[in-house]
């Protein structure tokens, strides 16, 4: 995927709104043109003697033209902001999407503070370099109108406007590969930041059983000071680039102006010739100079989209990019659909087989070699071994949390082509050893968005986790997490099969399954299948 062909897939993402956008910017950019045919036609007019109008009328014409260009202006960025919504928008959804549609267990190459970076400032400088675009494209348009009129004035002079423009090109030419490295070493260095402090506030308790605190600040300052380094050199070379382009600007408006001076004094120019020459020759260079600065943004634009490429594991020839700019309906009122994740059917079970299954986490880290097992209904299997033979992954590789490298699994003796979509509840059931809570409610905690209130109250007593709920300050609706009531261990493991229970409601409050009771000071972890 080329940055070229990633801005053609943002561009036709929503054509209804690109079209309303391109038509109001280019009003916008256009009603610039009325205060200089104004002034021309105010100055010529007042040059005129015997039939010059009142001044009262030419101040009207300004203070119109005025009411004008800002009516256009508000109606331009109403449609904007929800075009960059837009672009934004779709890129977080289709990052997000594809994370979650990684393997359960697969864990990202990188930080979340790093993830965060790229969500926030990669996604950012792509959804203004595609604004950009617009925006060059439309300025291209009104401008090209405007040199029309300048050259009706005055070819000659005129046609300097494109010297400007030439040296802006071949300076954003010439630090190309200096601006897309610096990007890089800035946007890798604020990474190292953001995940930094997302470990420090993660292991404070580990930080001060250590006593290690000095060496952490040591340690966040190194990180500090080489992102600081990082992002000063890229600002530098983007900041000598720009200065020079607008230096180039400015010395080519120089020389037109004093050519337009000297065509004043051969009487060659009016004076409202000049003052029309002079506002449309403002918005022409500063076009040039835009030009100059979209051109930079494009080549930091080629480094994000890199980066959002390697977050979802993508390169630019993989056929995994094309996720990365898939279309995706956004619904911008309300909550939007909901398309719950459950299988067709719930076949019961009477016999889970997994034969010759294989996973390795990468070269030479073999963690299953041909596992096979088998788990008939009504049965209670226990699987041993010791530390890193494989526990875990074998569960994980079974549930199509992790992709097997080999074998298969059947479910009453058909083999199962996606464990990851079929072994879902109420299916199974699954309570890892290290349980994820989020800070919310114990009651969010549990239900996790189903809708299986009546149910709560029967798990949390299977769990064995009704008495500790008298202790809890609010009930069901305490605070629990990060940013609420520590739980203990046990109790955040109950919690977790309380969650388990609840999604495998169907087969649990039948008479074919019963959880057995949890006793108060199990912290088991495991799986279990209907």
């Amino acid at each position: 995927m080329t940055t070229g062909w990633f801005v053609r897939r943002m561009l036709v993402y929503r054509p209804g709104l690109y079209t309303i956008d391109g038509v109001a910017w280019i009003a916008v950019y256009g009603s610039r043109l009325l205060p200089g045919l104004a002034a021309k036609y105010a100055f010529d007019a007042l040059g005129r003697s015997g039939d010059a109008p009142p001044i009262v009328w030419l101040a009207a014409l300004f203070v119109g033209v005025g009411i004008a260009q800002a009516v256009i202006y508000t109606i331009g960025i109403l449609v904007d902001v929800v075009y960059r919504f837009c672009l934004s928008a779709v890129l977080q959804r289709n990052l997000l999407a594809e994370i979650l549609r990684r393997p359960g267990a697969r864990a990202l190459d990188r930080t979340p503070g790093a993830a965060l970076t790229v969500f926030r400032d990669d996604v950012r400088i792509a959804e203004n370099a595609v604004d950009q675009i617009l925006d060059m494209v439309f300025y291209a348009i009104v401008a090209t109108g405007a040199l029309a009129i300048l050259i009706s004035v005055n070819a000659s002079i005129a046609l300097f406007v494109f010297l400007p423009l030439a040296g802006v090109i071949l300076v954003a030419q010439a630090t190309t590969a200096r601006i897309q490295t610096a990007r890089a070493a800035s946007q890798t260095a604020t990474g190292r930041v953001t995940s930094a402090l997302s470990e420090i506030f993660g292991s404070v308790q580990a930080v001060q059983i250590a006593r290690a605190e000095r060496g952490i600040v040591d340690h966040f300052r190194e990180l500090g000071d080489a992102r600081r380094r990082a992002v000063l050199r890229e600002q530098r070379v983007m900041l000598v680039a720009q200065s020079i382009q607008l230096n180039t600007v400015s010395l080519g408006t120089g020389l037109i102006l004093l050519l337009g001076a000297q065509a004043m004094r051969d009487r060659s120019f009016t004076v409202g010739d000049f003052a029309l020459f002079v506002s449309y020759l403002g918005f022409v260079t500063e076009g040039t100079g835009f030009a100059g600065f979209f051109l930079t943004q494009y080549k930091q634009l080629g480094v994000s989209v890199q980066r959002m490429l390697g977050l979802i594991g993508a390169t630019a020839d993989d056929r995994r990019a094309m996720a990365l700019v898939a279309r995706s309906d956004l619904d911008l009122h309300g909550d939007g659909p909901i398309t719950p994740r459950s299988p067709a059917s719930t076949e019961p079970l009477r016999r889970l087989e997994a034969r010759g299954l294989s996973f390795s986490y990468g070269p030479d880290q073999a963690a299953l070699k041909a596992a096979s097992l088998r788990v008939d209904r009504a049965s209670f299997t226990v699987v041993t071994g010791r530390v890193g033979a494989g526990k875990t992954t074998l569960v994980r590789v079974l549930l199509g949390l992790l992709p097997a490298d080999s074998g298969e699994v059947r479910w009453n003796g058909r083999v199962v082509d996606d464990p990851g979509s079929f072994m879902i509840p109420p299916r199974c059931a699954y309570v890892p050893q290290v349980p994820r809570l989020f800070s919310a409610t114990l009651r969010d905690n549990i239900l996790f968005g189903t809708d299986a209130e009546t149910l709560l109250r029967q798990a949390l007593s299977t769990v064995a986790l009704d008495e500790d709920l008298l202790t809890f300050p609010h009930g069901l609706d305490t605070p629990i997490g990060s940013r609420g009531v520590r739980l203990s261990g046990g109790q955040v493991q109950r919690t977790a099969a309380a969650r388990a229970l609840i999604r495998h409601r169907k087969c649990w409050s039948s008479t074919t399954f019963r959880a057995p009771s949890m006793s108060r000071r199990s912290g088991s972890s495991g799986s279990a299948c209907s």
